[in-house]
């Protein structure tokens, strides 16, 4: 008499010992012979796999119990809503946002005093530089008229010096553009924001 089939389909004839799958139906109508086991063979799926039970419970208890807490968590935001506690955070709430408003418009006035500061610290950087660069312009022309009274002396030049004389006029008319003389005087504006000499000198 054979035995109930394993989870691989094995079937043991209880009289013989024999072990086999039987003989089944393919999809298509034909007939899938039966398959000898032999002896103490064991198919994977037959196969049992240890199983701890504490860990299996650990494991299930989400699917019987749920997660512990959330049903009365539940409960409690639901409560809370319909509390006092709650307009009085919805109040809290509205205040921290006017506060946050009024500190963004307190912001925006430091960023326009901010940048008041830094037109200053330009227009003072700008004058720095033009004084700078007269400085430099003033040390050029006082070499090359040192040069030009040199060669009416009579001295002689090397070409490099040469070209600083001819430069002359070149650096005072610079030095009248900068609002500065040829003394290196710094001289007053006039009306429109240009040097007077340099005004003088376009007419």
């Amino acid at each position: 008499m054979p035995s109930q089939s394993t989870n691989a389909g094995i079937v043991t004839n209880e009289d013989s010992g024999e072990r086999q799958i039987p003989e089944s139906l393919r999809a298509d109508g034909t007939t899938r012979k039966a398959i000898k086991i032999r002896p103490g063979y064991r198919p994977p799926e037959d196969v049992e796999v240890y199983k701890n039970r504490t860990a299996e419970a650990f494991r299930d208890r989400g699917r019987r119990i749920g997660i512990p807490g959330a049903a009365g968590l539940k409960e409690d935001l639901e409560d809370k809503a319909s509390t006092a506690a709650s307009n009085k955070n919805a109040k809290r709430r509205e205040a921290r946002k006017k506060a946050k408003a009024a500190a963004h418009d307190d912001a925006q006035g430091d960023d326009k005093e901010a940048l008041a500061e830094a037109a200053k610290v330009e227009e003072l950087n700008s004058e720095v530089e033009r004084e700078k660069k007269a400085r430099n312009l003033k040390k050029k022309l006082k070499q090359a008229r040192e040069l030009k009274s040199k060669k009416e002396g009579g001295g002689t030049l090397l070409p490099e010096q040469i070209a600083k004389v001819i430069k002359i006029n070149e650096l005072v008319r610079e030095l009248d553009a900068l609002g500065f003389g040829t003394d290196g005087e710094n001289q007053p504006l006039s009306i429109d924001g240009r040097p007077q000499a340099a005004k003088k000198t376009e007419t």
